[in-house]
């Protein structure tokens, strides 16, 4: 019976190594893409570190480039900086990078099409509002009111639109989120993104979404 003390310390050890191990094996399982529908489009989304992203496709091409749909929410301790550069969409070993909200603005000033841009909003905003309990803080709904009452020609008002729906580079506090679209130059004989994968980058982490 004197032995008996001696054996608490020993499961305290095993125990300890045993909670260990297991955090360990938690943190070597990569992140799973969750993919669900909604009316018809696909949407993925990922958490990692507690940054939740949702990405879809848009069928719409727009001034030569085709449009990701992106919503981010830090649910974190952590501020995260989101961009429309940190996106991709990577076809094989082929990789074309999101640009700037201002480089999209000044391609539609200089060959806007305010019905392609209809469209695109048409098309936004059914996505957004499909997507269950997402209220951004400082996305597209903030962005619109503001950005719809300039515009005296057609560039000027596609180009106020798109301003509204792009992506703007944003430093998410915990709690906050944002959307946008995410516009990605795709080549000449493509009619709209397909056959590849979106990938994020952010603060030295890296989002893998699925291929299409």
């Amino acid at each position: 019976m004197k032995g008996m003390p001696a054996r608490q310390p020993r499961r305290l050890l095993f125990g300890g190594l045993a909670l260990l191990l297991s955090l360990l094996f938690a943190l070597a399982v990569p992140a799973q893409v969750i993919e669900y529908e909604n009316n018809g489009k696909k949407y993925q989304t990922l958490t990692h570190k507690g940054l939740t992203v949702i990405v879809t496709r848009l069928p719409n091409r727009i001034a030569g480039f085709g449009v990701l749909q992106v919503s981010v929410s830090n649910g974190s301790d952590i501020y995260w900086v989101v961009q429309p550069e940190g996106f991709s969409y990577v076809i094989g070993d082929q990789a074309s990078n999101g640009i700037s909200a201002e480089q999209f603005v000044d391609v539609l000033l200089s060959k806007g099409s305010a019905s392609d841009v209809t469209k695109l909003v048409n098309s936004y905003e059914t996505n957004l509002y499909g997507i269950p309990n997402m209220r951004t803080t400082n996305g597209y709904e903030q962005r619109r009111q503001g950005a719809f009452a300039f515009g005296v020609n057609s560039k000027l008002k596609a180009a106020a639109t798109a301003s509204a729906l792009a992506l703007t580079r944003a430093r998410l506090a915990p709690g906050q989120s944002t959307d946008g679209s995410v516009f990605i130059p795709m080549a000449h004989d493509m009619k709209s993104l397909g056959g590849g994968r979106v990938v994020f980058r952010s603060a030295g982490e890296t989002f893998e979404f699925n291929p299409d």
